[in-house]
């Protein structure tokens, strides 16, 4: 970033931002006078303006038609999951028939894993790294247990080797060279949760399955943040949960895909009435016979009033296009990252990487200093209306989303740090 930019007056830059208009889209909450600067979308995305009259249109058709709103809603429910497929699949960077929406994050991977770990004593192993996401370790651990594995054994966890809590791809290419004959599976986050850190998924993949690894991916922190081109990675699976920068409403409808060399596939599997082939399904016949692709994992009908919110969102989505949001969300990352090492260098650390094409929107920082001040400053910042969120043990994450989040919410961000931290607004 160049310095004329860095001392830019930032409602200026917002000003000169055609994408700043879709802030409009969103419902911010309130701070005293005016709106908090919300930098949480890593969490909890903000709630489009338009979810609650599709709700209301839900709930009016199921009083006026009841049953018959299966076929005759405004937007009928038998073929709903139908209305976020195409969605689904542009944010995936797949195919229509690899994506699905369905159930909620941890219970996509293990229902994939059921089909995508299958054990054998030479090759038990899982791969994931240190310090992933609690979930994701409680999943492969009870996975491995379930099928009489030892996760002291079995369970792989590579450590970082960069500063910061990162983990190099040379690093990744050893660990497989050395374990990859033991590993049956990869299970590798898109982005890191605590780091920030963002994967190469294509070499990712290259380099499991050249040792005879099947891979899948969480991408909770990389669905609608960065754009993936899961089909074209090569990898076997993935699954993402919907709230964080898909702006579903807590605990929405999470995602699925299964590549399409998988779409037929005659793995193993837990089956249920709504993943059986469409054609056949209403014949109630005894027999199990999957739908091609991703939607042949589902195992009950959809949920209306979850997937109505993640319509809406996908709609924002398509009408902008994730390049375009990618631009702008490295733009303003760059942004904020300027302005910490030019004025706030003595306070706070940054740990995501400097390089964009390793990280997506999201900055972890700490403060120098310790634990203590960590917490003390996300305490001064959350009662200031400045809301990021804090990960143990020490560390805040700030991330400007590009569907709301503006150059004037940054300069917010760094006047309340200086303010805290008594530099007054001169060069830390």
């Amino acid at each position: 970033m160049n310095g004329d930019w860095l001392q830019a007056d930032p409602a200026a830059l917002d000003a000169a931002d055609p994408l700043s208009a879709l802030r409009q889209e969103f419902l911010v909450p309130p701070h005293g006078d005016g709106e908090q600067a919300y930098f949480c979308g890593n969490s909890l995305g903000l709630q489009p303006r338009g979810v609650r009259e599709a709700l209301l249109q839900e709930l009016d058709d199921w009083a006026r038609l009841a049953v018959e709103a299966h076929f005759r809603g405004r937007h009928p429910w038998m073929p709903y999951h139908a209305e976020v497929r195409d969605g689904l699949a542009a944010i995936a960077g797949a195919g229509p028939g690899e994506v699905v929406a369905m159930n909620t994050l941890t219970v996509n991977l293990h229902l994939l894993m059921v089909s995508f770990y299958r054990p054998t004593p030479e090759r038990p192993a899982i791969l994931i790294e240190a310090g992933a996401f609690p979930s994701d370790r409680h999943a492969v651990t009870s996975q491995l247990r379930f099928h009489g594995y030892d996760p002291e054994r079995d369970l792989i966890e590579l450590e970082p080797d960069e500063p910061g809590g990162i983990i190099s791809m040379a690093s990744l290419e050893r660990c497989l060279a050395e374990h990859g004959r033991r590993i049956a599976l990869v299970l590798w986050p898109g982005v890191q949760y605590r780091t920030g850190q963002a994967f190469d998924l294509k070499e990712v993949v290259r380099l499991a399955h050249a040792q005879g690894c099947l891979v899948g991916f969480d991408l909770a922190h990389g669905a609608g943040n960065l754009p993936l081109a899961l089909h074209d990675s090569g990898a076997d699976f993935a699954a993402w949960c919907s709230y964080k920068y898909l702006n579903s409403g807590p605990g929405a409808v999470a995602g699925a895909f299964v590549h399409a060399r998988h779409a037929r596939s005659e793995r193993p599997r837990f089956a249920g009435w709504w993943g059986h082939d469409q054609a056949t399904r209403f014949r109630m016949g005894p027999e199990f016979v999957p739908t091609p692709g991703a939607e042949g994992w589902q195992l009950s009908n959809p949920p209306i009033l979850a997937l109505a919110p993640l319509r809406v969102s996908l709609e924002i989505f398509q009408k902008v296009g994730m390049p375009a949001l990618r631009e702008r969300s490295r733009r303003l990352t760059g942004y904020l990252e300027a302005q910490v090492r030019a004025r706030l260098d003595r306070v706070l650390e940054i740990l995501t990487p400097a390089d964009p094409a390793r990280r997506g929107c999201q900055l972890s920082i700490r403060v120098r200093g310790g634990r203590g001040r960590s917490r003390e400053l996300f305490e001064h910042l959350m009662a200031r209306g400045v809301i990021g969120d804090w990960r143990e043990p020490d560390v805040i994450r700030i991330s400007p989303v590009p569907l709301y989040n503006r150059f004037t919410d940054i300069a917010r961000f760094v006047a309340e740090v200086e303010a805290w931290a008594g530099i007054g607004g001169t060069q830390a």
